[in-house]
């Protein structure tokens, strides 16, 4: 009997590629706007950051590679929230797809973080987790005005947004939009899930 065939080996896996690094002009604008607007100097702001000057600089030149905790210091030594440094201005209808979006990384562990989203000074936020099957569109009414509405997708695929303005998102994919417009959410796949974040000023 002649021998049996060697199976081929199995393919090996391959790693999904990081999130891209933060855009530094958003980092470089977003400092000069917090040091100018309490009035430190660059040689200030670093020793209260505990930096060197010359990183400081490289930041606000839009160079450099920060890491988490070098945001993080600049952040508590300018005294706002780590998002203030690192979100970028947001358009009517925001989408992020998933492997996508303002992410820094940990020098001292394997945590990666991509900031969907900052809440507003005086928001409150209600979380839901949905479920929504394909076959009908569920239409909503505009809630209060100022209302936001942010969605990201864990299973399925989901058309969401104001009416007119729906966008196709998958698992991973994250968008904000107004919720004080008439809007829907449609499941285009069986077992479509997300969370749904309503935000009220």
């Amino acid at each position: 009997m002649p021998d049996a065939p060697t199976p081929a080996p199995a393919p090996t896996p391959t790693p999904a590629s990081p999130p891209p690094r933060l855009p530094l002009d958003w980092i470089a604008a977003s400092l000069r706007r917090e040091r100018t607007r309490i009035g430190l100097s660059l040689s200030e702001l670093a020793k209260r950051a505990g930096i060197a000057k010359s990183t400081l600089s490289q930041l606000e030149a839009a160079g450099g590679n920060p890491s988490m905790e070098t945001i993080w210091a600049l952040a508590v030594a300018l005294g706002v929230p780590f998002s203030a440094l690192v979100e970028p201005p947001a358009p009517a209808v925001q989408v992020i797809r998933a492997g996508e979006g303002p992410t820094v990384h940990s020098e001292q562990s394997s945590y990666t973080a991509t900031l969907l989203s900052a809440s507003p000074p005086g928001a409150r936020r209600d979380i839901y987790y949905v479920w929504l099957e394909p076959g009908t569109v569920r239409g909503s009414d505009p809630h209060i005005p100022g209302t936001v509405e942010h969605i990201v997708v864990s299973a399925g695929r989901v058309k969401a947004g104001p009416r007119g303005e729906g966008v196709e998102l998958g698992p991973g994919d994250y968008m904000a939009y107004r919720g004080d417009v008439p809007h829907a959410y449609e499941a285009l796949e069986p077992g479509t899930t997300f969370t749904l974040v309503m935000q009220h000023v």
